[in-house]
């Protein structure tokens, strides 16, 4: 047995999201003639609210084409410490935008609106210019866990007092949706622009779309063209993205289900030290201190359940929709036999 628990993004396309695709109508999206793409980025447009969307091959792109239109060299960033944006996305502020990032400490990836404040800088010729807020919802290093809207609306209110617009990495919003009940226009409302993901939780091969407005996503648009990611006859990549928004996202309960079910059951093993709060599909653990991790890891691996750390002592297991209730019942009793 083989069970890949390291990511939401090793799901493969299910046989009717691939049929999707293989019936696709396809055209040069460059040129903007490819309708699946342009069906693709009306619908997610639509679904949250805004006015435009733009379609790239990954979460990555879309984030740092948001970072390159919002800012310019010298300007500066406000997120958490804990961001993905900030942590996994190959120094792509300084590297693509020529932007500055001013980090907050919050908890586990959520902060509030008076943190925020105390990080706006003054203008002055000394500071980089604060231009742009963004947060993570749910928090990847956070073990997933959610804004609440109140909490948004902490933050997006200093936003609005200083006139700074409010960026959303929600690589995996569908998740935090799911898990707290608000509907995608109730986020849309509260951000300038979002970065969605199609290929975590919803098991797309590819993809994510940036939304915000006309002119913002026709700015963006340019962005992707400079960074190579303007693709021609990628219908195919869209289809299973419009499938995927259709059929994909009230299941996403089931992975929430199946990371508590674990959790549950971690909670009595001697080699956990402590457990992240647990509120959709991700489940991070800390080994205690007498646990070797690589020992661990390849304990699960020969046992046939690839795992991923998240720093020092920290192990993540992913759910989703390639995890079946009997797979879940497997790594639970892998972890039981396991000995350090």
């Amino acid at each position: 047995m083989n069970l890949d628990f390291r990511s939401d993004t090793v799901t493969m396309p299910t046989k009717a999201m691939k049929e999707a695709m293989f019936n696709a109508p396809l055209g040069d999206d460059v040129f903007g003639e490819d309708p699946t793409i342009n069906a693709l980025e009306k619908k997610a447009a639509e679904m949250f609210g805004m006015e435009a969307g733009l379609f790239c091959p990954s979460g990555t792109m879309t984030n740092q084409i948001a970072m390159q239109v919002h800012m310019r060299p010298g300007d500066e960033v406000i997120c958490d410490q804990l961001s993905h944006i900030y942590l996994y996305e190959g120094g792509g502020i300084a590297r693509n935008a020529g932007a500055s990032v001013s980090l907050i400490q919050g908890e586990n990836g959520i902060f509030t609106g008076a943190q925020v404040q105390a990080m706006i800088k003054k203008d002055d010729v000394h500071n980089p210019v604060t231009t742009l807020v963004s947060i993570e919802n749910t928090v990847n290093k956070g073990g997933g866990v959610c804004w609440s809207l109140e909490q948004i609306d902490d933050v997006k209110s200093v936003c609005q007092a200083n006139q700074l617009p409010l960026h959303l990495d929600g690589a995996r919003i569908f998740n935090a949706m799911v898990a707290k009940g608000y509907s995608a226009k109730e986020i849309g409302k509260r951000f300038d622009t979002i970065s969605i993901c199609l290929s975590k939780g919803l098991g797309c091969p590819v993809g994510s779309v940036l939304l915000g407005s006309k002119s913002f996503i026709k700015q963006a648009r340019r962005v992707r063209k400079v960074m190579g990611g303007g693709m021609r006859q990628a219908g195919l990549l869209a289809a299973a993205g419009i499938h995927a928004l259709d059929f994909h996202i009230d299941r996403l309960k089931i992975d929430h289900e199946n990371a508590s079910l674990v959790a549950n059951n971690l909670k009595k093993l001697s080699f956990v030290k402590k457990i992240k709060p647990v509120e959709t599909n991700l489940l991070i653990f800390e080994l205690n201190d007498e646990v070797y991790e690589n020992h661990f890891l390849d304990f699960m691996k020969s046992s046939g359940i690839q795992l991923v750390t998240m720093g020092p002592k920290l192990v993540r297991i992913t759910f989703h929709l390639d995890i079946s209730a009997e797979s879940v019942q497997f790594l639970i009793d892998q972890l039981k036999k396991y000995r350090f």
